[in-house]
């Protein structure tokens, strides 16, 4: 598995080595970081101060404008009986028309500030133009935040997983690309193991065969795994296909890219009669037979075969107990006259 970074920096610090086993989130490579905090603590100070405003508004000018208006209700409620009893004053004769049209105004004047308040009200309030206002620029500084510190964060490469570190491939003091592998990971828990079959044998195949494989490396440790994929499609240049398998529980010396070597086991007979595959001739052909003594000389005798393996072949019908195979690399002849030697 492949690590590498998010953001394009300097390397300021390498906090593991090659063979290292990590655990999930923990700290691999620290980025230089001076801009990025002072990106965040200048996104907080925006988010602090959109905070502000609304509380501002809230605790401040609204309890202000709600004040303002009970007093311009109660002015109005003042100017309105000054005007209904200078009008009539006028009308009985005792109020000039000046007076009444000096109450008038000053009846004019009242709902003009009433209705500001009433505006300086409704504009602070949830929903209010102001509010409105003052809570979008509070979330996008939020946002801003947010951004400010998801990039602070790439700063601090982590492991995205628990597996041992293979390969580290930077240094303090480089200069890292975006997307740049820079560490390479053995996850640990399950593993893949990708072959590459024969297709001659894919029909033998079926997901959920169980498998003994070995790597290279140290060939008399075996563990078991469990085939999981099976693509598909035919790899045309090389008549193969490709068959994934999983180890639950890998070994801890097997390594990403290591070679290994896999038994799968396709069928399976209880008290099955076999013989070595190289004393059976012509498998592929449809019409084994087998190289038998009778009457002291060689003769070819037919087989049906069924099971087989790397080194041994199961005989189905053709073969009795106590007959005697002859294999291939005797060289004997059929109707050449022998001697079995019995060890």
């Amino acid at each position: 598995m492949e690590i590498g970074s998010q953001i394009t920096g300097t390397v300021e610090d390498v906090l593991v080595q090659e063979g290292e086993r990590v655990t999930k989130g923990q700290p691999l490579i620290a980025l230089e970081a001076r801009e990025s905090k002072a990106s965040v603590v200048q996104a907080q100070g925006a988010v602090a101060q959109a905070e502000a405003r609304i509380r501002q508004l809230e605790e401040l000018t609204l309890p202000s404008a709600k004040e303002a208006q009970t007093q311009a209700e109660a002015t109005l409620r003042n100017a309105q009986q000054t005007y209904d009893r200078t009008a009539q004053l006028e009308r009985n004769g005792y109020a000039t028309r000046a007076a009444l049209d000096d109450a008038q105004k000053t009846l004019d004047v009242a709902r003009a500030a009433k209705r500001a308040t009433e505006f300086q009200v409704y504009t602070a309030s949830p929903g209010g133009s102001d509010h409105v206002m003052a809570q979008t620029q509070l979330n996008q500084a939020r946002a801003n935040l947010d951004t400010a510190e998801s990039r602070l964060g790439y700063a601090t490469i982590v492991a995205p997983r628990d597996g041992v570190l293979i390969t580290r491939s930077v240094e303090r003091g480089t200069v890292v690309q975006a997307g740049k592998a820079l560490l390479v990971l053995a996850p640990s828990g399950e593993l893949q193991l990708v072959l590459q079959i024969d297709e001659r044998n894919l029909g033998r195949l079926a997901l959920g065969q169980t498998a003994l494989a070995s790597a290279d490396a140290y060939p008399d440790r075996h563990f078991s795994a469990t085939v999981t994929y099976i693509n598909p499609g035919v790899d045309i240049s090389r008549a193969t296909v490709e068959v994934k398998l999983t180890v639950k529980e890998p070994p801890d010396y097997l390594r990403q890219d290591m070679t290994v070597s896999v038994d799968i086991e396709v069928a399976a007979k209880d008290n099955a009669e076999v013989l070595p595959v190289r004393s059976v001739r012509e498998i592929l052909s449809g019409q084994a037979w087998v190289m038998t003594v009778k009457n002291g000389r060689a003769a070819k005798h037919p087989v049906k075969v069924g099971l087989r393996g790397n080194s041994q072949i199961e005989i189905v019908e053709g073969m009795q107990p106590g007959d005697i195979a002859i294999p291939q690399s005797s060289g004997v002849l059929t109707g050449q006259r022998v001697r079995p030697v019995l060890p």
